[in-house]
Order: structure tokens, then C-alpha cells, then sequence
């Protein structure tokens, strides 16, 4: 636990930045929702074409991954004050 400490200090956010990081994980979720309900859809209507079907899942778990990156990305600015 002590070496965790050293290579990554725990920090102590105040209360606006906990707001900002519930705000943003809500954001952040209602993007991939909205993303995976129109890729579902998609998906759905390529039952019948397998190649379509298979590359548009993996269009999906890669666009959230990238959506998951950019909310990390905005998480650690706001724990670190660069708003």
C-alpha cells in the first residue's frame, strides 16, 4: 500500500470536483448508451449478413473504448485543476 502512495498519491477532491466528475460520468454514460441503442439497431438489421454484423460489434466496443479514453482524459484534468 505505502508503494501505491509514492507512485500515486491519493489526493482529496473538494466538492466541486466531485459534482464535475458525477456530471461527466453521467454525460459520459449517456453517450455510450446512445451509441450502443444505434449500433444495436444496426446490428439487428444485419442479422442475415455476418461480416456487417460482426464488424459493426467491433465498431462498437471500439467506440466505447474511445468514448471511455476521453471521459478518463476529462476525469484526471478535473482531479488535477486544469478545468
Amino acid at each position: 500500500m505505502e508503494r501505491l502512495n509514492k507512485n500515486a498519491p491519493t489526493t482529496k477532491l473538494n466538492a466541486e470536483q466531485k459534482k464535475q466528475l458525477a456530471e461527466l460520468d453521467s454525460k459520459y454514460a449517456a453517450k455510450i448508451a446512445g451509441r450502443e441503442i444505434a449500433l444495436e439497431t444496426e446490428i439487428a438489421g444485419a442479422a442475415d449478413d455476418f461480416a456487417k454484423e460482426e464488424s459493426l460489434r467491433e465498431q462498437l466496443v471500439n467506440e466505447r473504448r474511445k468514448i471511455q479514453a476521453e471521459l478518463e482524459e476529462k476525469k484526471e484534468r478535473v482531479r488535477q485543476n486544469k478545468f
